[in-house]
């Protein structure tokens, strides 16, 4: 059962990435509901409270699209998890913040290509991945600079600096943009991990719907800890007061929430895949898991030790 536990490291590794110390907290999702593209209202458990009304429209999980089904699975897998992951599905077909529902596919596309660009091997191997230069293989017509973050944070993420994500708004992937991307990022390793673990194939891709970017900025963002602009520990209230309550916070969250939409996807899946927040009091075991606490940290510490986090 260690794929259960490893995408949730998956995620603590990258969101290091982002320039945040490493104390994990999450959000459970209680959710057996998705909504539709539009109807994000004031439902507790939409991505989107920012748009007044009231939540109609609701479909159940058994009318979703027939993803994560997981009959070929060795194992039994919980509910929760398949909810979880067709309910990113259907996010990532969507616009976010600050790409398309076609763009964010895109960039699961080239996750998944990143393992096999020649460029990407050669730049691992390198004493500094700055000092070289080449074109990736892509399988996208996203613009380079996405294309290079994308595999840069799938092969080489221990290595992305402070003046890298800096430059990179030069080279016209902006902080919002790049944060979102990286949430894509996280989601798709962490999903995709967890199917390999199982020895499963990955899960086909959804087929992108309409839309454009809402293009939200949280109002209160501060630039301290991270390589880029978080809300500070007080910071979850208005808009943002679901993320976490008071200052009980941690940057391994904070460093997601110039995208706000992205931290939630990422407690969702954190919640099914690791431990709620309520889950990470309980040090013994969670009713429903077939592992217990010190097996899971076990798992998930090594995990992370493999995938060189310097926290």
């Amino acid at each position: 059962m260690a794929a259960i536990c490893c995408g949730a490291s998956y995620i603590h590794i990258f969101f290091c990435r982002l320039g945040a110390s490493c104390v994990l907290r999450y959000q459970p999702i209680d959710a057996v509901v998705l909504h539709s593209s539009n109807l994000i209202g004031q439902c507790e458990f939409c991505h989107n409270q920012r748009v007044p009304g009231d939540c109609t429209g609701m479909i159940t999980e058994r009318e979703t699209m027939p993803y994560f089904e997981y009959d070929n699975s060795p194992y039994a897998i919980r509910d929760d998890i398949k909810i979880a992951h067709r309910t990113y599905w259907a996010r990532l077909a969507r616009a976010g913040s600050w790409w398309t529902g076609q763009e964010r596919v895109a960039i699961a596309m080239e996750v998944r290509n990143a393992r096999q660009c020649d460029f990407c091997r050669e730049r691992k191997q390198a004493l500094s991945p700055y000092t070289m230069t080449g074109n990736h293989q892509r399988t996208t017509d996203l613009p380079e600079a996405a294309v290079d973050a994308v595999h840069r944070v799938v092969t080489d993420q221990v290595r992305i600096t402070r003046g890298y994500v800096e430059n990179n708004i030069d080279a016209g992937l902006s902080e919002e943009a790049y944060v979102e991307l990286v949430g894509v990022v996280v989601m798709l390793i962490s999903i995709d991990e967890f199917n390999r673990g199982l020895g499963l194939p990955p899960e086909p891709l959804p087929d992108p719907v309409a839309g454009e970017p809402d293009h939200y900025r949280p109002p209160r963002l501060v630039r301290d800890t991270g390589f880029v602009p978080m809300l500070p520990r007080d910071g979850a209230e208005g808009n943002e007061s679901d993320l976490w309550s008071g200052t009980r916070t941690a940057n391994v969250m904070r460093a997601l929430t110039l995208v706000p939409d992205a931290l939630r996807d990422w407690m969702m899946l954190a919640s099914a895949q690791y431990l709620s927040l309520e889950g990470m009091g309980n040090f013994v075991k969670q009713e429903g898991r077939a592992i217990d606490r010190m097996q899971m940290e076990l798992i998930a510490g090594r995990v992370s030790s493999v995938n060189e986090c310097f926290y």
